[in-house]
C-alpha cells in the first residue's frame, strides 16, 4: 500500500486550490511572440536576399547579351545603362550600391570586338530591414550579392 508523504499533500492542496490556473496561455503567448518576432524578420530578410541575388543575375545577363549584339562601342554602353537602370528599377536593386566590371577575353582588345568573349559582373548590397543609418550602420548591416554572366560575341560582329 502507497502513503501519501506531507510535501505530497501539500502539493495536491496546491493544485486542487487553483493557484496556478491560467498561467500556460500567458506563458504560451510570451513564447510564442519571443519566438514570432525573430522568425518573421529571418523570413523577410532572406526574402530580400533573394530578390537582390535573381536582380543581380538578371542584371548581369541581360547586360551581357545587350553589350555582345550591340552593333558598336556606343551603343553598347548605352544598352548596358538602359538594362542597367532597367533591372534596378524592375528588381529595387539601389543604384547607389550597384558596381558594374565588363572585361573581354582576350585581353588587351576593345570590348565588344569580334569573336571575343564578355564577361560582366554585376554586385550589389542588400541592406537589413529595420537597422537605422546611425553611425553608418547601414552599410555595415549589409549583405554583398554578386553575380557574374559570360556571353560570346559574334565572329561577324560589326562587319556590316
Amino acid at each position: 500500500m502507497l502513503r501519501w508523504s506531507g510535501s505530497t499533500e501539500r502539493l495536491r492542496a496546491r493544485f486542487a486550490s487553483g493557484e496556478d490556473a491560467g498561467s500556460a496561455a500567458l506563458e504560451f503567448i510570451f513564447v510564442g511572440v519571443l519566438m514570432l518576432v525573430p522568425l518573421v524578420y529571418l523570413i523577410v530578410t532572406l526574402g530580400l536576399i533573394q530578390g537582390q541575388t535573381l536582380g543581380t543575375e538578371a542584371g548581369a545577363r541581360h547586360i551581357a547579351r545587350a553589350v555582345s549584339t550591340a552593333p558598336d562601342g556606343a551603343a553598347a554602353a548605352r544598352r548596358a545603362d538602359e538594362v542597367l537602370q532597367a533591372v534596378a528599377s524592375d528588381y529595387d536593386i539601389d543604384p547607389a550600391t550597384v558596381e558594374l566590371s565588363l572585361a573581354c577575353t582576350p585581353q588587351g582588345s576593345p570590348c565588344p570586338s569580334a569573336g571575343a568573349t564578355v564577361r560582366v559582373t554585376m554586385r550589389a548590397r542588400v541592406a537589413l530591414p529595420l537597422v537605422p543609418d546611425v553611425l553608418g550602420m547601414r552599410r555595415w548591416a549589409s549583405i554583398p550579392v554578386e553575380s557574374t554572366a559570360v556571353q560570346h560575341v559574334s565572329r561577324f560582329w560589326g562587319s556590316e
